[in-house]
């Protein structure tokens, strides 16, 4: 059985956010995922199990199953392509637990097709300001899974030093913080904190795009942007927004090859 470690939304070894990639030959149980997720020790470890007519893709932090990732997806689907059990050029589909997800090849980039999420105004639950060390957000709103807000500059984005035990939060799975763009070839920023997950900071978040998107093409009055997420290793994401769907686009590399021994196949392996 083999895994893989991919480097997504990148085009340089050791920047954007790492994902572990396994490609199952046989069913698995969730514990077992859960247990290599935890070893790997990754934001997310992606498991993709062959169907027909494409693949089911469940993905795992080191503490909880989540429903939805995109930084694994774009790896997953990199290693398909890579492996050649995509054929390049074609589409590939996944089953998930959000439905549907396509990814797809475009001049040396993947495109993934999710779902947008947009976030609707509500104020931030009490304590979340002063947590992130934000005083004057310019908006604030709730998605499905996540809570949004936006600063004024990137300057002070970049400068927030936020305490994790004091963001953990049973009703979402994490904070998006972004905006506008000062550096060159971006047009906004972001960062992401979800230690109710695991990850106190994620180093670049698809999903998130799927509520920035919709927020930045309708304040920006354009239906393509470029996103950076400012973390530590950073990482480029390209939106897109069609109806009510996003597409995310960005570049990933593998960095590490191998196989899973006897001793850690899964039960009845």
């Amino acid at each position: 059985m083999r895994i893989f470690q991919v480097d997504a939304f990148t085009d340089s070894a050791f920047a954007g956010n790492p994902a572990a990639v396994c490609l199952l030959d046989r069913p698995a149980d969730a514990r077992w995922m859960q247990q290599l997720a935890a070893e790997m020790n990754l934001a997310e470890t992606a498991f993709v199990e062959p169907r027909p007519g494409g693949y089911l893709l469940r993905w795992f932090t080191p503490v909880v199953e989540v429903v939805l990732c995109g930084h694994a997806t774009l790896a997953s689907a990199h290693v398909l392509y890579e492996t050649g059990l995509a054929a390049a050029g074609e589409p590939i589909t996944f089953q998930s637990a959000s439905g549907p997800l396509a990814a797809r090849q475009d001049d040396g980039s993947i495109v993934l097709d999710f779902p947008a999420t947009p976030a609707r105004p509500e104020s931030p639950p009490a304590g979340m300001l002063d947590a992130l060390g934000v005083t004057a957000p310019v908006w604030t709103g709730r998605a499905p899974e996540d809570f949004m807000i936006v600063v004024a500059t990137e300057d002070e984005l970049t400068g927030l030093r936020p305490d994790p035990g004091q963001l953990v939060s049973a009703t979402i799975r994490g904070v998006i913080v972004t905006a506008p763009a000062a550096r060159a070839g971006a047009d906004f920023v972001s960062r992401f904190f979800a230690p109710a997950v695991g990850i106190p900071e994620d180093p670049v978040t698809g999903s998130a795009h799927c509520t920035l998107a919709p927020y930045w093409c309708g304040r920006l009055g354009r239906a393509e942007l470029t996103g950076f997420q400012a973390s530590p290793r950073g990482g480029t994401v390209r939106v897109r927004v069609a109806g009510d769907r996003v597409m995310l686009s960005g570049h990933a590399l593998t960095v590490l090859a191998g196989e899973l021994t006897p001793a850690a196949l899964p039960p009845g392996g």
